[in-house]
């Protein structure tokens, strides 16, 4: 019964100090209105009060008590039943456009660029339930991996998969975004975002980012840039043992093409990030994350179960007794 409860005209309650005070009026006057005779010694009057004399009181406190229950009825006591339900609006489509040239396999990173890559975005994936998302790869050429899905257990599989090698080599990012503007140029979702990650400049490929630019802003499709290296010089792979496959590394200067990748994150109204190690990056995909919020409206259904009915029976029953008990037993003392 005092589950979600509540009063709605919770302002009556207020009557209730009023309670006390009856109580205090009724003591005084009741003194005051006692029959008094003056004599000389009482000693003829002993008589004992009777326990009926001794109860009198209690009809005027069941008068009271039947009063405050008819004030708490007023106040409207019920209980309230809180259903919910959510809608979610159809969410953000994103395509995650992941370079896996040579170079992401650079140590600026711990372990690597690649592998530092792989834990933040499945972490980000983790934190997009609503949305659905798909995943191109690109080096020399691009390739989509996976198609957008809403399937998170296909999406974190595919990224835990990536290796370098897949692709010929050089670093195509024309064709990486168009690839990624190709999978969202269909999309029905009312937000279709791109992340592009690279670590160099474009060097590779027949599709140019100034084009691929273009092809996104003209489906509505936000772009956020990620250039991932340290500033100055990183330990970069430089050969491969062909008989251990074993990769040596050697020290050289990071070059990222800072200026296209904001202009491609200008033009299309998303934001650019330089990720210079593994907290800035962590950082940089929840940020994007927070930029990017899927709506979801979240209705609630109230069922109201009044209770006023009990108190005022209640309120009842005491006037029923202090009526009953007055015009019976109490009759020869009023």
């Amino acid at each position: 019964m005092f589950n979600n409860f509540e009063f709605h005209n919770p302002e009556f309650l207020w009557l209730l100090l009023f309670i006390p005070l009856l109580a205090i009026w009724y003591f005084l006057t009741n003194k005051k209105n006692s029959a008094r005779l003056t004599i000389g010694s009482t000693k003829a009057f002993m008589i004992k009060k009777s326990i009926l004399s001794r109860l009198k009181p209690l009809l005027y406190v069941l008068r009271l008590l039947a009063l405050a229950f008819i004030i708490v009825g007023l106040a409207r006591p019920r209980n309230v039943s809180i259903s919910k339900k959510t809608k979610t609006n159809r969410g953000i489509d994103i395509v995650m456009a992941i370079d896996v040239s040579a170079s992401m396999l650079a140590k600026d990173l711990k372990p690597n660029r690649l592998e530092a890559l792989k834990r933040v975005a499945t972490e980000f994936v983790n934190k997009r339930p609503n949305d659905r998302i798909g995943i191109v790869v690109y080096a020399g050429e691009s390739f989509t991996q996976t198609p957008i899905t809403s399937d998170k257990s296909i999406v974190k599989r595919t990224i835990s998969e990536i290796k370098w090698g897949q692709l010929e080599g050089g670093t195509a990012i024309g064709m990486g975004l168009g690839s990624a503007v190709n999978r969202l140029k269909e999309s029905k979702a009312k937000s279709k975002v791109i992340i592009l990650l690279t670590d160099g400049v474009n060097n590779a490929g027949f599709v140019d980012p100034k084009t691929a630019t273009e092809l996104a802003k003209g489906n509505n499709i936000k772009v956020y840039t990620i250039g991932i290296g340290t500033n100055g010089m990183a330990p970069f792979p430089w050969a491969k043992d062909p008989r251990t496959g074993k990769i040596s590394f050697r020290n050289q200067q990071v070059e990222i093409d800072e200026k296209l990748l904001q202009h491609i994150a200008t033009e299309t109204e998303g934001k650019y990030f330089r990720a210079t190690n593994n907290t800035k990056l962590k950082a940089i995909y929840d940020e994007i994350n927070k930029l990017e919020k899927t709506k979801i409206e979240e209705f609630k259904y109230y069922n109201y179960t009044e209770q006023y009915r009990l108190f005022v029976f209640i309120a009842g029953i005491f006037l029923l007794l202090e009526f009953t008990l007055k015009n019976t037993v109490f009759k020869s003392f009023i």
